[in-house]
């Protein structure tokens, strides 16, 4: 059983940072998806950002670049969402989630329908 544990969220004010940061037991593959999501009250998951950990390629929604950078420490079984010049836009519940099956090109869709396991979720809440 593969469970994902989830820190760092919290309320800051619009311009402000967080970074979140999420750990697992180690996967077994080599190659696996690890990522970001949210939902914003009345709307549907998104999908942030994903690191493919084969060449450690980043995938990232259009309203996270260049203000989201999402890492891996693999000595920590840990990966980081940095969250930089945060709006009020950006409030909302944060997921992390990873899959070993998920291919390169699977985890550039940021689809959560194609992750199998997630964090218990963090809080995000950005005033202006």
């Amino acid at each position: 059983q593969v469970r994902l544990v989830e820190s760092g969220g919290g309320s800051v004010q619009a311009g402000g940072s967080l970074r979140l940061s999420c750990t697992t037991s180690k996967f077994t593959t080599r190659d696996y998806c690890v990522g970001w999501f949210r939902q914003a009250p009345g709307k549907e998951r998104e999908g942030v950002a994903t690191l493919w950990t084969g060449r450690s390629t980043t995938y990232y929604a259009d309203s996270a670049k260049g203000r989201f950078a999402i890492s891996l420490d693999n000595a920590k079984n840990t990966w980081y969402l940095q969250m930089n010049n945060l709006t009020p836009e950006d409030t909302a519940m944060y997921y992390c989630a990873a899959d070993a099956e998920v291919t390169r090109t699977t985890c550039s869709y940021m689809r959560d329908g194609n992750f199998d396991y997630w964090g218990q979720g963090t809080h995000v809440t950005v005033s202006s």
